[in-house]
Order: structure tokens, then sequence, then C-alpha cells
């Protein structure tokens, strides 16, 4: 696979996550716990597929760095990090959403719960957004190391 087959194939994973999770929020609304158990959990999978290979793109093919105008650098840069801050802040939050339902602690689990999910559509949205400043608005930067390709050293 190429450098640009996987950033495409992670970013329609991390999408069907959210959709996940979406039918997860609005199926519990309806008092659907069982079916909410079965979405999240598919939820869940699919953003474990993203980052497996988002990791294994870094890893094996290395980071693109933004390649459009260098006056649009620092904001795509500024919206990278609040993405990247997001994305993190949405697996901590999620890992704990999902342990504290699946150990049947429902008071911190409603309370996780709605906040994750608006977290995890932040996130996976500005992610999105990320994929197509890097690979469609714009033409594709030089693949370098993670580091390089964020901050330019």
């Amino acid at each position: 696979m190429d450098g640009m087959l996987l950033p495409l194939i992670s970013t329609i994973f991390i999408g069907i996550s959210a959709v996940f999770v979406a039918l997860g929020w609005i199926v519990v609304a309806k008092g659907k716990v069982e079916l909410h158990k079965k979405m999240m959990f598919y939820g869940a999978l699919f953003a474990v597929i993203f980052f497996v290979t988002y990791v294994a793109k870094t890893v094996f093919v290395g980071s693109t760095a933004f390649g459009g105008p260098e006056e649009v650098k620092i904001y795509y840069t500024i919206f990278l990090i609040i993405h990247i801050t997001l994305a993190t802040t949405a697996a901590v939050l999620g890992i704990t959403a999902l342990i504290s339902g699946y150990k049947n602690n429902m008071k911190l689990h409603r309370k996780l719960g709605p906040v994750t999910s608006i977290v995890w559509f932040l996130g996976s949205s500005t992610g999105i957004a990320v994929y197509f400043l890097l690979y469609v608005i714009y033409p594709p930067g030089e693949v370098t190391n993670v580091f390089r390709a964020i901050w330019g050293f």
C-alpha cells in the first residue's frame, strides 16, 4: 500500500466509528441498551482499526507534511494541534466510558457518555478535515517523520 491509500482507509475507519457512536447515542436515548452496547462496541472496534492503520502508516511510510501555501501552514498547524488534543482526549474518555459501561458502573458511564461522544465527534470530524487538507484540498507535502511533519523540524 502506498502513502496515499492508508490515510484514506484510516479516515474511512474513523468515519465509520463516528457513525456507530452516533447510532449508539440515538438508540440508548430510546432505551435500547443492548443495541447501544453493540453500536458502541463496533464504534470502538473501528476506532482501534483506525489507530492500527494510522500507526502502521506513520511507522512504515512516515507522516505527510502540509503541502499547502506557506501562509496557510500556521493555521493548519494550529488546527492539527487542536485535532490531536481532541483525539487524544476522546481516546482516554472513550476507554474510560467503555470500561465503566462494561463494569456496569452506570453512574460514571452516564456522566461520561455524552461528553465522550461530543469530544469523539469533534476529534473525528477534525481528523477527517485534516485528511482533506493534507490530501484533497492541497497537494500532499513531503513524507517525513512525525515531528518534522507537524513542527517543521
